[in-house]
């Protein structure tokens, strides 16, 4: 039987996008919130490191439908390397495992070495990472001193913007593919210096289209929920995390249809992939496959009552 607590929470539906704080894991972070907005159902997309900071979606309601489209977005990180010092974690909660002297590059040169990994290859996942091996977690392998083999995964570098090369610190932007470890990328970009390294900072800036100014700081949430001031006013509409797919608008017919887990007929002639589908009164239904024939299938149909702005 559910608790009287647990039967008062709300229906909130939409999205929060956390400046996730350091020393929070992200289940944490998403926890802390829910309490804040009394929420039934939440959920987080894309983890964060507990040493890691910045940009966490977070997805309450029937906005949790949206999490996997978000999984698949690109990101964005500012990142502080350390340079010289190997943690057997790559970032700075491990433990050193090595040290090694850092060339005296120009920053020309490191412009250079850092434009080498823009574009699509392959890393080895950490074995500090929550992969799993046999059912295991990879990280509680290596906590026990542990080491599988790792397949390769296939990634992809958009871009990467030097910010600083000074007194064996590191600081560059990137935007790259889900799946990249970006503690892999500075142990990866230090071997091709001819040095060691490993992620002494880490934030993450941006997810798909969401950029740094959307971003929420915990305090104000807090501030906002006790206040009374309406935390609910900070919520981001579900369709706001799709805005690459295109949008496709359905009469009255085609919506029950859509609605009801029944794909519609001609609604849209020479459109392929994901769309947006929206109801004749600009209400967000969900996300289905359009085909070349005109034919639209339902894929994840929504409820939230809201009208496309």
């Amino acid at each position: 039987m559910k608790s009287s607590r647990q039967s008062r929470r709300e229906a909130v539906d939409g999205l929060l996008l956390l400046n996730k704080p350091a020393g929070l894991s992200s289940n944490q972070a998403l926890q802390r919130v829910k309490r804040l907005l009394n929420a039934k159902k939440a959920g987080h997309t894309g983890s964060l490191d507990p040493a890691a900071t910045g940009m966490l979606p977070l997805c309450f309601g029937e906005a949790t439908k949206v999490c996997q489209f978000l999984l698949n977005a690109d990101k964005t990180y500012r990142v502080t390397a350390k340079l010289g010092v190997a943690t057997d974690t790559g970032d700075a909660e491990g433990s050193e495992t090595g040290r090694q002297d850092v060339p005296a590059l120009s920053t020309e040169e490191w412009h250079q070495l850092l434009q080498g990994f823009v574009g699509e290859s392959t890393q080895i996942p950490p074995m500090y990472s929550a992969l799993k091996h046999d059912g295991k977690r990879l990280y509680e392998l290596a906590r026990k001193g542990l080491t599988v083999e790792r397949k390769p995964r296939a990634i992809r570098i958009d871009e990467i913007e030097l910010l600083e090369a000074a007194a064996g610190r590191l600081v560059f932007r990137t935007r790259c593919s889900k799946g990249t470890y970006i503690r892999v990328l500075v142990e990866d970009i230090a071997r091709a210096a001819g040095t060691v390294a490993h992620t002494a900072r880490l934030h993450r800036e941006e997810v798909g289209d969401f950029h740094v100014a959307d971003m929420l700081e915990m305090s104000v949430l807090e501030a906002a929920a006790e206040g009374g001031s309406g935390l609910q006013q900070h919520l981001i509409a579900p369709d706001l995390a799709l805005g690459r797919l295109p949008a496709i608008s359905l009469n009255h017919a085609d919506t029950v249809r859509f609605c009801g887990g029944i794909s519609v007929l001609g609604v849209a002639p020479g459109v392929s992939g994901l769309v947006r589908a929206y109801g004749d009164d600009a209400r967000f239904l969900g996300v289905g496959a359009a085909s070349e024939d005109g034919s639209l299938a339902p894929k994840r149909v929504f409820n939230t009552g809201e009208k496309n702005p």
